[in-house]
């Protein structure tokens, strides 16, 4: 058998720690390596145990979530983290996410839905509950319409091929690689590819940022069909 994921759960309610080391236990390509109470814990857990997804409870004492999440991903940004929480809040969507949790999700969520999740993030891809993806999205938009700002040089966005456009359009809607290439009839090896390059050529951090900046710049209305490549 394949090595098991290894897990550490962060929640300061003992029960909710307990139960889903239990439930996630039983999966026969799971282990929970460690349950901690608090944000200082995780990081003292993962310098001891190098789990590969951290399930995080967003509002913690001593140090919170979204913090926490930023701290682990600055020092060991191979690891996975899903923020679980029952505060369906924007600012913690989008913090969450912009210190790179991989994913998202409402404590509310079945046991099988999470245990999918943590699948999902060890295989390098993104997990959010479609509710709060469309918040994202909304927040982007608002984003967009302030202060903050992603600037891209004129003579990089220039490089950008008509495919690549439709992709970024489809990164500006807030949809997944998996949606993006049922979407544009392409394999998700060739999205992945895709961002890759147009995050290279824009001189982007991620796909966050390139979301913003083609809700920004209007990309997202656009009628991409009449590009030329």
């Amino acid at each position: 058998m394949s090595e098991k994921i290894k897990i550490v759960i962060a929640d300061d309610q003992e029960l909710i720690r307990d139960s889903l080391k239990i439930v996630l236990s039983s999966n026969p390509d799971m282990e929970v390596i460690d349950t901690v109470e608090d944000g200082r814990e995780v990081i003292r857990s993962v310098r001891a145990e190098k789990p590969d997804v951290i399930l995080m409870d967003v509002r913690m004492p001593k140090m919170d979530g979204v913090s926490c999440t930023k701290i682990i991903k600055e020092n060991y940004p191979q690891i996975k983290i899903i923020i679980l929480t029952t505060f369906d809040d924007d600012e913690y969507v989008y913090n969450a996410l912009k210190h790179g949790a991989s994913g998202y999700l409402l404590k509310g969520v079945s046991m099988a839905e999470l245990s999918s999740a943590i699948r999902t993030v060890y295989s390098g891809k993104a997990m959010i509950n479609p509710d709060i993806a469309v918040k994202v999205v909304r927040l982007f938009s608002q984003m967009a319409k302030g202060n903050y700002t992603i600037q891209v040089d004129d003579r990089n966005v220039d490089a950008i091929s008509r495919t690549e456009w439709k992709v970024i359009q489809q990164v500006g809607y807030g949809r997944s690689n998996k949606e993006i290439s049922m979407e544009l009839n392409l394999s998700e090896g060739t999205v992945r590819n895709a961002l890759s390059s147009i995050l290279s050529k824009l001189d982007l951090r991620d796909r966050t940022q390139l979301a913003i900046w083609a809700v920004q710049t209007g990309v997202t209305t656009r009628n991409l069909d009449r590009m030329q490549e």
